[in-house]
């Protein structure tokens, strides 16, 4: 572990570096209640103390085959994971041990969320509002390169231990897994993004698609038609009845999902976004074309261009105080309410920033030095610009295995 000072940064904030998964590629970063987890090309996932740097777990959660993690979720002390080997593995935090091996999906296992109980309105035929919890439990959500999106219950610790026949060269069988709950078909490309609360699900597609869909049900409630090129990401907004969309055309849609209808355009970028997320106030764009954008979601207006980037944003997370990105070599910390940059966390040597997250004091990044992965750990305790919060929204990497 090496310590060391930016040399911009407040004297109360410290940092130190680790070397990370060798000389592979970190593709998944979460930052999460004092766990630093990483992901890689190699196969495997590290679990980090990010108070101390320290290995949580005497060895790398291992098990994931041909091709590397491609997705990581996590809920309380379950750990969910997709990969390459077009499995889903749930893995208890507390031991590093993998309890599940779920199979179905056909090709890499690109995206996965959790879906938490939540109250919800459900409006009947009689046109009744009423209120429900959904799900009744949580859920994991998946979407692949198969083109299609599998629903799956998140095992409870005790439950019984479900693993596929990994030894097999057939396609496992979902209805002999008691956590398989639907397949949900209709896209005719790679999942790309998916977003999802209560029983609404987005979904974003190579396709040049968007699908709304209802979980409690797998119905398809709505084609959402206007993008011209490949859908990258989708964001969803239950409080104003929207979704957001992302594509390599260069355009953000904003979407109403009661309706299905487009409600905005978000034009100014000139490249593929790639990222999008949401905080309670802003609505955040990273592109090909080196800039940010900050965006009203209320009336899809610009707030702000940050703009000090020179290659693709290839990473970044948000809160309704600031943004925190990384492209090429750097990264930039900036006011989200007047677009100024805040800090500049670059260090010497650093040739990539893959990941980025921040959660209250902690912020960390995903780097490279030359061509040897590290990860980057800032504690900003005591430091005046700082202002940490765990509302901050990461977006989903760019990261593309085509």
């Amino acid at each position: 572990m090496i310590a060391s000072k930016p040399s911009n940064s407040a004297m109360t904030t410290s940092h130190f570096s680790l070397p990370a998964h060798g000389s592979s590629v970190i593709i998944c970063l979460i930052l999460y209640e004092g766990h630093l987890i990483t992901a890689s090309d190699d196969h495997s996932i590290q679990v980090y103390s990010v108070e101390t740097g320290q290995v949580l777990h005497r060895h790398s959660l291992t098990g994931h085959c041909d091709g590397g993690v491609w997705s990581l979720c996590v809920i309380k002390d379950t750990l969910v994971s997709g990969s390459v080997d077009r499995t889903v593995r749930i893995w208890d935090l507390n031991t590093g041990r993998c309890t599940h091996v779920f199979g179905a999906h056909t090709s890499t296992v690109r995206c996965v969320v959790i879906v938490k109980p939540e109250w919800v309105d459900v409006v009947n035929e009689a046109g009744v509002i009423t209120r429900e919890k959904w799900p009744k439990r949580p859920v994991i959500v998946t979407g692949s390169r198969d083109h299609s999106i599998r629903v799956w219950t998140v095992p409870r610790p005790g439950e019984p231990e479900y693993r596929i026949d990994l030894d097999s060269t057939e396609v496992p069988n979902a209805d002999e897994n008691p956590y398989h709950r639907a397949h949900l078909e209709g896209h005719e490309g790679v999942i790309r993004g998916l977003a999802a609360r209560g029983r609404t699900l987005v979904s974003g597609s190579y396709d040049h698609n968007v699908r709304v869909w209802d979980l409690a049900t797998g119905a398809c409630k709505h084609i959402l038609r206007a993008h011209t090129q490949k859908v990258y990401a989708v964001v969803l907004d239950p409080k104003r009845h929207q979704a957001y969309s992302g594509s390599m055309d260069g355009n953000i849609r904003v979407w109403d999902i009661r309706t299905g209808e487009c409600r905005y355009t978000l034009s100014g970028h000139t490249s593929l976004i790639g990222l999008l997320a949401l905080s309670p106030s802003y609505l955040v764009s990273g592109a090909a074309d080196a800039t940010l954008r900050v965006w009203n979601p209320d009336t899809g207006a610009l707030e702000c261009t940050l703009a000090e980037h020179t290659d693709a944003i290839t990473c970044f997370q948000h809160d309704d105080s600031k943004v925190l990105s990384g492209s090429d070599g750097i990264l930039k910390l900036w006011n989200i309410k007047d677009g100024t940059v805040m800090r500049d966390l670059s260090l010497s040597g650093t040739t990539t920033v893959r990941q980025v997250a921040f959660e209250g004091r902690w912020c960390v990044a995903a780097t490279y030095r030359g061509n040897t992965p590290c990860i980057d750990v800032w504690d900003f305790t005591g430091d005046d610009e700082w202002i940490g919060g765990s509302e901050g929204v990461e977006a989903e990497d760019t990261e593309d295995e085509d």
